[in-house]
């Protein structure tokens, strides 16, 4: 006992013991997640050393069992494959289980980030050691009511078995005895080819609620007494507000309070006018009626052609440099076959289906939050912070989210529904319009990169060069170092080609402007994955190789030749017939590999047409096929849009984009027949739910080269004026 608190801040704990409401808790601490080292308390010891009790299981002594989900759900199922690990390893129907969402609380469940897709390669160790944890207490309190040998138990379908004499107990008439035992130190977890629902396409838990419309979303949240706010904000990202005259808004029945409000965006306050009322139309009638004068002073009125023309300049300055092996000036210059581009990717709105809302309550010294967050612990603490009240007075509760992408981890309009229930002193829902998200950001950052290659002996690529000018999302936080490089800046390209190019640099030129930038989906792999693997294809046609065969020549790595054998036996490569063009670009994300196939022929009315994409992921240990499909088909049509169809533009500071009729999505007609097919093998779990989009943009825009000549190297383009 002494050695392991000895050791509290560098292990893992599983811990267990106690009836709480007549219901066993088995859970673990997160305080250094980092390490796969796990030790064994009881609840006592546990309680000792001040780790705070999380239940990711629960069985009462009904039998009834809930798991727990730490982390959100916006679709990509997170709500089905946290319960879908531990159900595996504590033997039980995924179907009989009650799954609950987690407040928001990183003390007691970790990194609560849904961002990164790293909720199953973040945490399924841990997630199936809880499990096992459980079923072998359980088997351990049978086999002691029976006074059996445990090595003749066995648990399955929620019960402990006695095989000798096919005696049963549920779950539930083993949770008192299972309390009183301390968890078994030494687990064993299932080997793979054991596994009942790990690997299988397990119908989702959230899809009957998502139909029937049980599920609660933010918007559906209602407290007692709640009021309704709408904020009408300064279109400029650094406006503050000169004056407001609320007569107006007071006049429309139903409005409460017109307050002048602020929002913290990165290390900028923003400002805006709220309007609050008793129901939601009233408000949005107010904040019609409003009059504000905005004080645009003191800060660039940007557009989107000086960003770029900012961008070109800076892409030729010397770089922060990231990454570099061997000698690539001295190999360059010497260099008798060298190519050089530059590539362009526009900024892009997130643009989810649920546009962002919050409802906050602040009351004496506490707060309470219901909404859609994708980092629930994160706003934890930034909101005590604002508050000035301690993290345990901040309650957070999620809800499910319709979609996120990276927007709903940043926490400015809950910050912003926070300060008006502080304001008039009662709970408030904030709703923000279509046109409000997607005005004020923040944005997917828009990049130039500059491309430079030598090929050497062989065709192979003897040196290696780009260079990224973008907005660093880094240096918007206060305090941050705005001289560091950004280190997603080799974000995309694939390990293996460290080892195979001699001679490459990696670098940056941080651009600085006053749009704020955030993640989207995929982050900096969504951007430099296009640069990447269309320069890629252009050194493949300079050394007169098969775009396929060059990747491998340069790919030694077993795990990426076997991705490309599939890629080639799926996509039937070596048979493209005439007038098709195909194109292939291979990416890494999040410890994922994706390659992608797409294949264009000519429409006989003009323009290009995808007849279809092939993808092939290796995300290495996995738990449920179907969701990894659908996170690839999603992220395909999502790159599509990216790549053929939208992006946001800015005019006189402010963004131009503000609504679907300008800011258009793929249609049912626009999207291709598309083929996902999941790698099998005993690689560690990587990311599912982001990797699939990097690779699409680049294998579209080298299947356009393949079959007209052209290269592509600004995104976004029309596939009708190719």
């Amino acid at each position: 006992m002494t050695k392991i608190a000895k050791n509290i801040s560098r292990r893992n704990f599983v811990r267990a013991g106690s009836i709480t409401g007549a219901a066993l808790t088995i859970g673990f601490n997160f305080s250094a997640a980092a390490k796969d080292e796990t030790a064994i308390l009881t609840g006592e010891d546990a309680d000792t050393m001040g780790i705070p009790l999380n239940a990711f299981v629960s069985i009462d002594t009904s039998g009834k069992i809930t798991i727990m989900n730490h982390r959100s759900e916006m679709g990509q199922g997170a709500y089905q494959v946290v319960p879908q690990m531990i159900a595996e390893e504590l033997e039980v129907n995924p179907e009989n289980v009650n799954i609950v969402f987690a407040p928001g609380d990183n003390k007691k469940y970790g990194s609560q980030l849904t961002g990164g897709s790293s909720t199953v390669r973040g945490a399924y160790k841990h997630l199936l050691r809880i499990g096992a944890t459980a079923r072998e207490m359980l088997i351990m309190a049978a086999a002691k009511k029976w006074n059996a040998d445990q090595k003749d138990c066995y648990a399955a379908n929620a019960q402990v078995i006695h095989q000798p004499t096919g005696k049963k107990f549920g779950y539930g008439e083993l949770v008192e005895e299972a309390a009183k035992i301390a968890p078994p130190k030494n687990i064993t977890l299932k080997n793979r080819k054991d596994y009942k629902i790990i690997g299988k396409p397990l119908i989702r838990q959230d899809a009957p609620l998502k139909v029937n419309g049980k599920a609660i979303f933010g918007i559906d949240k209602r407290v007692d007494g709640m009021l309704y706010a709408v904020v009408e904000r300064n279109p400029r990202f650094l406006g503050k507000v000169k004056s407001f005259d609320a007569a107006a808004a007071k006049a429309i029945p139903g409005v409460k309070h017109v307050l002048k409000v602020k929002r913290h965006v990165f290390a900028t306050e923003q400002e805006g006018v709220a309007v609050v009322a008793d129901n939601l139309w009233s408000a949005m009638q107010g904040r019609k009626a409003l009059k504000v004068e905005w004080d645009d002073n003191g800060f660039e009125h940007m557009s989107t052609a000086s960003l770029y023309n900012r961008m070109k300049e800076d892409v030729n300055k010397e770089a922060l440099s990231l990454r570099t092996g061997g000698n690539f000036e001295g190999v360059f210059d010497k260099g008798t076959k060298k190519i050089e581009a530059v590539y362009e990717t526009p900024y892009q709105s997130h643009s989810c289906m649920e546009p962002l809302n919050c409802t906050a309550h602040v009351y004496d010294d506490k707060c309470e939050i219901w909404g859609p967050i994708q980092a629930p612990d994160w706003m934890q603490g930034m909101i005590a912070q604002y508050l000035g009240i301690k993290p345990d007075n901040v309650i957070i509760n999620m809800t499910f989210l319709g979609g996120g992408f990276g927007r709903k981890a940043f926490m400015d309009y809950l910050d912003e529904a926070v300060m008006i229930s502080k304001d008039i002193k009662a709970p408030v829902q904030v709703v923000w319009t279509r046109e409000d998200d997607m005005a004020a950001g923040p944005f997917r950052p828009g990049a130039v990169y500059q491309c430079k290659a030598a090929i050497g002996e062989g065709g192979n690529i003897a040196a290696f060069q780009t260079k990224m000018a973008a907005q660093n999302m880094d240096h918007q936080w206060p305090g941050a170092d705005t001289n560091a490089y950004n280190s997603s800046a080799s974000e995309g390209f694939l390990e293996p080609y460290f080892l195979s190019i001699p001679n490459y640099s990696f670098g940056d030129v941080p651009t600085k402007s006053t749009v704020p930038v955030m993640w989207w989906r995929s982050v900096y792999a969504s951007t430099n994955g296009f640069a990447f693997e269309s320069f890629m294809d252009e050194l493949a046609a300079s050394a007169g190789k098969d775009p396929l065969e060059f990747r491998r020549m340069h790919l030694g790595d077993e795990r990426y030749q076997s991705l490309i054998d599939i890629l080639e036996e799926k996509s039937g490569w070596k048979t493209k017939g005439k007038n098709e063009g195909w194109g292939v670009a291979i990416t890494e994300c999040f410890k994922s590999i994706v390659g992608e196939v797409v294949k264009v022929s000519k429409k006989p009315d003009g323009g290009i047409k995808i007849d279809k994409v092939i993808a092939v992921m290796d995300c290495g240990w996995y738990v449920n096929p179907d969701i990894i499909k659908a996170q690839v088909e999603g992220s395909i049509v999502m790159a599509l849009g990216a790549a053929t169809i939208h992006e946001t533009l800015f005019e006189d500071g402010q963004a131009v984009q503000k609504n679907f009729d300008k800011y258009k999505m793929p249609r049912f007609t626009d999207t291709p027949e598309i083929e996902v097919y999941v790698v099998d093998n005993d690689e560690k779990a990587g990311g599912v739910g982001e990797p699939g989009l990097p690779p699409l943009a680049p294998a579209l825009a080298n299947a356009v080269y393949d079959l007209t000549g052209k290269r592509i190297r600004k995104l976004p383009f029309s596939l009708n004026e190719v």
